[in-house]
């Protein structure tokens, strides 16, 4: 199938497989004009690429894994035990990065709260946002 084919069947705009592909996660064939003609099996591989796209992970540690990852319906399963030990510590890295990212709220939190009540609400009114609880 074409590009187009594989952007409909997918939901991912073309550039965005053009991109997979330049960062090794996909690879279509080349068919003597230039076109890109992918490979049923290529379906798959973009719904496998969006959804640990979707779980924090990048594209280099993405073409990483991806030999290492069959389809059971829904879920993806590693099939390589060094896989399972690297999802631990990128899951290990996010929780680091989440912690950190709350510390930080609570930081700003704390400076916001101790603005002036007269303060507080000139500034949401022109941000047209709810008080925080």
């Amino acid at each position: 199938m074409r590009i187009g084919e594989l952007s409909r069947r997918t939901g991912v705009h073309e550039r965005l497989l053009r991109y997979y592909e330049a960062q090794g996660l996909l690879h279509p064939d080349r068919l003597p004009s230039g076109y890109r003609e992918y490979a049923e099996g290529d379906v798959a591989a973009v719904r496998r690429i969006r959804s640990l796209l979707a779980a924090g992970l990048n594209t280099a540690t993405i073409a990483a894994i991806l030999p290492c990852l069959r389809d059971e319906g829904e879920r993806l399963v590693p099939t390589c035990s060094d896989l399972v030990a690297d999802l631990f510590r990128e899951r290990d890295r996010i929780t680091r990065a989440i912690t950190d990212l709350q510390s930080s709220r609570a930081a700003l939190d704390d400076v916001i709260t101790a603005a002036p009540a007269e303060v507080a609400d000139r500034a949401l009114a022109t941000l047209e946002m709810p008080v925080p609880a």
